[in-house]
């Protein structure tokens, strides 16, 4: 049953104006001081999350985004910041976009943060969505075959350096390492410095198209899952699936083993007060990752609508009511929410970590507020039923 709850930010700034009726999301540009800002909110939920007892606050790695979407560009960096300033709250890496780093780069980064958070730092890896920031720095993304062996390689790398004294690899895309002479010798191998101090590495991966390929991966390292945003619409069959591949690999399971599952939600007296207050929340949601396919596949006419000022009422792009209705989102009272965990915990009885989350855009004042709307109302009597359990 639900035993974590932990939140995931993908770090946004307080963007001013937000809806259809808004800016639009290719015309939005901010100063370097509004986009700094970022760290300034980061602490101010974390501060919040370590004080309620939430498991982890989750960040999303970005870059180039002036639109003011998503502006972490390093999150183990970040982490190591964040734990000197909380007592308990851990920081997941949700996630590394393996294709823009070089993987013994992206192994030492974490193995760093993991001595000095003393082990705060979730890890985490992901393939990529923005073709913008992965082309540019030097992966592949529009090639997904290529993008799919890149990330395959790189993952393999990433797990010989931690968990091996010394290690070598010959792929496609790396030779570790090149044979040169160092030193009086020709170099064989190389070894990780430092290793990270807690092995071995828990491992995160988002769960998106969950084909047999990808998810057989995942097995062969005994890396989790998270399925949130545009997936949560595919969440019966992700979960389903991420079921079957424990079985093919021999692993025991029930629905929902080793999954964390993402859930936004907005917490008001009423369902009708609740999604009237989200809903500029979800629209700026809708107008970022409606065209970069996280609701579902859109007609060129659609996301041509949701560009523009005014466009996404009458685009026929799924509705916040819809988001609702499908489970990828929760509007309403406490005591619903409630009632929402409960029936999660009946469909999927492996299931121990969620991710509650407000939408892209929700400025830090309201998300301070209904993290601690949560942690308050919510959070405690679901330990409680934990406890009864």
């Amino acid at each position: 049953m639900i035993k974590r709850f932990s939140s995931l930010f993908a770090g946004h700034i307080d963007l001013g104006d937000m809806g259809t009726d808004a800016t639009p999301a290719n015309e939005r540009r901010y100063s370097d001081e509004q986009l700094a800002g970022i760290f300034g909110k980061t602490e101010a939920l974390a501060k919040c999350m370590d004080k309620l007892g939430y498991h982890a606050l989750w960040f999303a790695e970005h870059h180039f985004q002036h639109e003011g979407y998503e502006v972490i560009p390093n999150i183990p960096m970040l982490a190591v910041h964040l734990s000197h300033i909380t007592d308990n709250l851990r920081y997941g890496c949700g996630f590394n976009i393996t294709p823009m780093w070089h993987p013994l780069r992206l192994a030492e980064d974490f193995a760093v943060a993991d001595h000095l958070t003393d082990g705060r730092c979730i890890f985490g890896v992901g393939r990529g969505y923005h073709t913008r920031e992965v082309e540019t720095l030097g992966g592949e993304l529009i090639d997904k075959d290529a993008n799919r062996e890149m990330f395959e390689e790189q993952v393999d790398i990433l797990f010989k350096a931690f968990n091996n004294q010394s290690f070598s690899h010959k792929g496609k895309y790396y030779t570790l390492p090149p044979d040169v002479p160092y030193r009086g010798y020709q170099l064989k191998e190389l070894s990780l410095v430092p290793r990270p101090k807690n092995l071995p590495v828990e491992c995160y991966q988002p769960v998106v198209s969950a084909t047999d390929r990808g998810l057989d991966f995942m097995m062969k390292y005994d890396i989790k899952g998270i399925i949130g945003g545009g997936s949560a619409l595919l969440l019966n069959s992700s979960i389903s699936a991420f079921h079957e591949a424990h079985l093919r690999a021999g692993k025991e399971s029930q629905l929902g083993t080793d999954l964390c599952l993402g859930i936004s939600f907005h917490l008001a007296d009423s369902k009708e007060q609740a999604i009237k207050e989200a809903r500029p929340f979800y629209e700026e949601h809708a107008k970022m990752f409606g065209p970069l396919g996280f609701l579902g596949k859109l007609k060129p006419e659609q996301v041509e609508a949701i560009g523009k000022r005014g466009g996404i009422p009458n685009s026929g792009i799924p509705t916040l009511e819809d988001a609702c209705d499908n489970g990828a989102w929760y509007c309403g009272p406490p005591e619903g929410f409630l009632e929402f965990l409960a029936e999660l915990n009946s469909r999927y009885p492996g299931l121990e970590d969620v991710n509650v989350q407000s939408a892209m855009g929700t400025p830090e004042k309201i998300m301070v507020e209904q993290l601690e709307a949560f942690g308050t109302e919510v959070m405690p009597k679901m330990r409680m039923a934990e406890a009864a359990e």
